[in-house]
C-alpha cells in the first residue's frame, strides 16, 4: 500500500539530507568518470547554499529549471539544488536535439549545465524564455555554481511535499517531492541498503527518474555511491573490488547485492 501523505513527512531534501551533517565528511558519492568526491557534510552543504543562492538570483516555487550536464555528481547535486530551491528539475538527456524545445515547452527561465556542454546548452537557451544558465565551472555568458555559494545564506521555501512538485521527466511525467519519497521507499524494500553498503551505479544519465530514485535512496540511507557509467567488463571486475561493492545496479534496471 502506498503510504499516505502524514507517514512520508518532510521534503525530499530534508528525507535525503536529513543525517547528513553528522555523517561529516564519510564519502557519500564517488564519480569515477568525473572525477568528483563528495562528503556528505560538503555534499549537502553545496545543495542547500547553491538552493539559497538560486532563490536569491530569482528562482521562484513550482519555476523549472532545466539540467544538461554530462556526468552523474554534476546531475545529482543539480537536481538536488533546484528541488531545495522549491523548483522542479527537468533533467535532458545529453544526446538530446530537443533541448531548446523543451525548455520552451515547460516555459525554463533557468538551466543548469557543465562546461562541456555550456555552448550547446546557451544556443538553447538563446531561442527559449531561460534567462540565466549557470556552470560547474567556468564558461563564457553563464554562471559560475560556484558564485552560488558565496551568496549570503537565505531562507528557503516552505513546501508542502504532497502537492510540490521536484521532478518533470521528458515525457512529460510530474513527480512531487511526496511521490520521489515513496519511490525510494518501495525501491528500498528490494535493495534494503544500509550505512554499510557501497553502491555502484552504471546506469547512463538518461535513466534520470531511475538515478535520482536510487542514489536519493542510497543518501538517505548513509551508504556509498560509486558511479561509473559504461565499464567494460575487466573494469567492473576490478572496481567491485577496489571499492568493495556490496550493491550493484544491473543493465535491465534491476539493484541487485553482490
Amino acid at each position: 500500500m502506498r503510504p499516505t501523505s502524514s507517514s512520508i513527512r518532510g521534503t525530499v531534501t530534508e528525507a535525503v539530507f536529513g543525517c547528513a551533517r553528522e555523517r561529516g565528511d564519510r564519502p557519500a558519492l564517488i564519480d569515477l568518470g568525473a572525477g568528483a568526491v563528495y562528503g556528505y557534510r560538503r555534499l549537502a552543504e553545496e545543495v542547500t547554499r547553491g538552493a539559497s543562492g538560486l532563490v536569491r538570483r530569482g528562482a521562484r516555487r513550482r519555476q523549472v529549471a532545466g539540467i544538461h550536464v554530462d556526468n552523474a555528481a554534476a546531475q545529482t547535486l543539480a537536481v538536488h539544488t533546484v528541488i531545495a530551491a522549491g523548483g522542479v528539475a527537468a533533467p535532458i538527456a545529453s544526446r538530446s536535439g530537443r533541448m531548446a524545445e523543451l525548455l520552451a515547452q515547460w516555459d525554463a527561465r533557468l538551466l543548469i549545465t557543465t562546461p562541456g556542454l555550456a555552448e550547446t546548452s546557451l544556443r538553447a537557451a538563446d531561442v527559449s524564455r531561460v534567462r540565466q544558465v549557470i556552470t560547474f565551472g567556468q564558461a563564457r555568458d553563464t554562471v559560475d555554481f560556484a558564485d552560488l555559494l558565496l551568496l549570503t545564506p537565505g531562507p528557503l521555501p516552505p513546501l508542502d511535499p504532497s502537492v510540490q512538485p521536484a521532478l518533470l521527466a521528458e515525457d512529460g511525467g510530474v513527480f512531487t517531492h511526496e511521490d520521489l519519497i515513496w519511490r525510494m521507499h518501495e525501491l528500498d524494500k528490494h535493495a534494503v541498503l544500509e550505512k554499510s553498503d557501497v553502491l555502484l551505479v552504471t546506469w547512463p544519465l538518461a535513466c534520470t527518474l531511475a538515478l535520482t530514485t536510487l542514489v536519493g535512496l542510497a543518501l538517505m540511507r548513509g551508504s556509498l555511491v560509486v558511479v561509473a557509467p559504461g565499464l567494460a567488463p575487466d573494469e567492473l571486475s576490478a572496481t567491485l573490488h577496489d571499492f568493495g561493492v556490496t550493491v550493484l545496479t544491473l543493465l535491465d534496471g534491476a539493484v541487485q547485492r553482490v
